[in-house]
């Protein structure tokens, strides 16, 4: 992978000492954790590795990685592990790409209650699938689906959204037969968008009156009954966005779609373009823009990247990646053969599992040489907190 001239690390190392002395008291432990995390990765910090290049001889340091899911250079094998793991679950149907949005209100509000908005917002969204899906006007079929969680717009904003990845069709009430969708069409987007928006505000009142939900600053009046309800009233009668893109071209393109967006984070280091006096600039989408002009770049000051970056850091423990109906991890592997049994698939996912399972034997090196791309050997340990050193001198082989 090549090396990008600027990393959000860097910006960290740079201005962040200064940044969390001035928000102190103002930035949470999991922000914390995550600004130590970017700015350790792959230094002497974190310990690491002396290698040996079993082609050219050369040697080289590899630092350890954070591994922390924020970081932006710790994601790609993550990545590749998982998408490893659900590439057997793939069925030869078409798949369907479905994004749930929340209004810019509740975006507000969420940034306060993350775990408890967040996981609303995915169960909210998985219902309203699996239940228009089981309508026999619609589909009525039990049908199963992965969501994925992003918080970010591509100016860094809080947007909270999920990507919802449906398999076109579900299994009969008696799952006795597998019902596809129409060619092209999965669910209609104007009634998912009315039931989402009615069961997301019945649930948030809920948690309202359990107390569950925290306001500060200008929100600090919503605490109040009377003031959430005129608050939430507006949300009734606008339009909540809800969109379905057209079906995947084949179970590759799925492949394709998750490898980008099941691990994505906030900004990746190949869209920050400079760092100067000016501030920080990167490359962002403009999507209200047309043609070639929706691409642009921004810069900001580097305190506000930094706070718009850690908008996004997710509460311990939360997951952002969840499967439900027929993929939920209980009833998943059963549920798949049964689907497999009725398309007469059974062949093919037998061979198609097993070259998964031998994929790993053929998968690189865990070090690979960048002179020559051949494999290298750990000749040494470092331990962590050791300063950085120069590499250490080139001896080749007698």
């Amino acid at each position: 992978m090549a090396h990008c001239a600027l990393e959000v690390a860097d910006i960290f190392r740079t201005h962040g000492p200064d940044w969390r002395n001035a928000q102190r008291g103002h930035l949470s432990l999991g922000q914390l954790k995550v600004m130590s995390a970017i700015e350790q990765c792959r230094s002497a910090a974190l310990g690491g590795h002396v290698l040996r290049c079993e082609g050219c001889g050369q040697d080289q340091i590899a630092y350890n990685s954070c591994r922390n899911r924020h970081c932006p250079k710790c994601q790609a094998s993550a990545a590749q592990r998982w998408l490893q793991a659900r590439q057997a679950d793939l069925l030869p149907v078409d798949y369907y790409h479905v994004v749930f949005t929340l209004p810019a209100p509740i975006s507000a509000i969420a940034y306060y209650n993350k775990a408890e908005i967040y996981a609303l917002l995915f169960d909210t969204a998985a219902e309203t699938l699996l239940t228009i899906a089981a309508d026999p006007k619609h589909l009525g079929a039990r049908i199963g689906a992965t969501l994925v969680l992003h918080t970010w717009g591509s100016a860094l904003m809080h947007h909270p959204h999920v990507h919802g990845i449906v398999p076109g069709g579900g299994l009969s009430p008696d799952g006795g037969r597998w019902i596809a969708c129409k060619p092209g069409f999965f669910l209609s987007v104007r009634v998912l968008s009315r039931l989402f928006r009615r069961r997301f505000l019945e649930a948030l009142g809920q948690l309202h009156r359990a107390g569950r939900l925290r306001f500060f600053g200008e929100f600090a009046a919503l605490t109040d009954a009377r003031a959430f309800a005129a608050w939430l009233a507006p949300l009734r009668t606008c339009e909540w966005v809800v969109y379905a893109k057209r079906p995947f071209a084949g179970p590759e393109a799925v492949l394709a779609y998750l490898s980008r967006y099941t691990h994505r984070v906030a900004i990746s280091n190949s869209r920050l373009v400079a760092m100067d006096e000016q501030g920080v600039t990167f490359r962002w989408k403009d999507y209200r823009a047309k043609g070639r002009t929706r691409r642009k770049t921004m810069t900001l000051d580097a305190d506000e990247f930094m706070r718009r970056f850690l908008l996004h850091v997710l509460p311990g423990g939360f997951h952002r990646i969840r499967h439900y109906g027929l993929l939920a991890n209980g009833n998943r592997t059963a549920n798949l053969a049964r689907i497999r049994e009725l398309l007469g698939q059974e062949a093919d996912a037998v061979a198609q599992i097993a070259s998964l399972d031998a994929e790993p034997c053929r998968s690189p090196p865990t070090f690979v040489c960048m002179h020559c791309g051949a494999a290298m050997i750990v000749l040494l340990t470092l331990a962590r907190g050791q300063p950085i050193r120069a590499p250490p001198p080139q001896v080749r082989a007698p």
